[in-house]
């Protein structure tokens, strides 16, 4: 076979280290995003958590019920 197109093997793998380097980069980059977005979501449950048991705390109306 005849190298007329002028892409030679070294080429190929070249551009397989480029594409496999992007790869791995938007792979660490993706995995801070969502460990950052999952402690958000978990400081956020623990805050509404808490400000739900202060609300509860704080005692509702009184109902009486009498029996006639």
């Amino acid at each position: 076979m005849s190298n007329s197109s002028g892409v030679t093997v070294d080429d190929i793998r070249a551009k397989a280290r480029e594409v496999e380097d992007a790869v791995k980069q938007t792979q660490e980059t993706a995995k801070d995003t969502a460990t950052w977005a999952v402690g958000g979501l978990l400081l956020l449950l623990v805050l509404v958590f808490f400000l739900g048991r202060r609300r509860g705390r704080q005692g509702g109306a009184v109902v009486e019920v009498y029996k006639v």
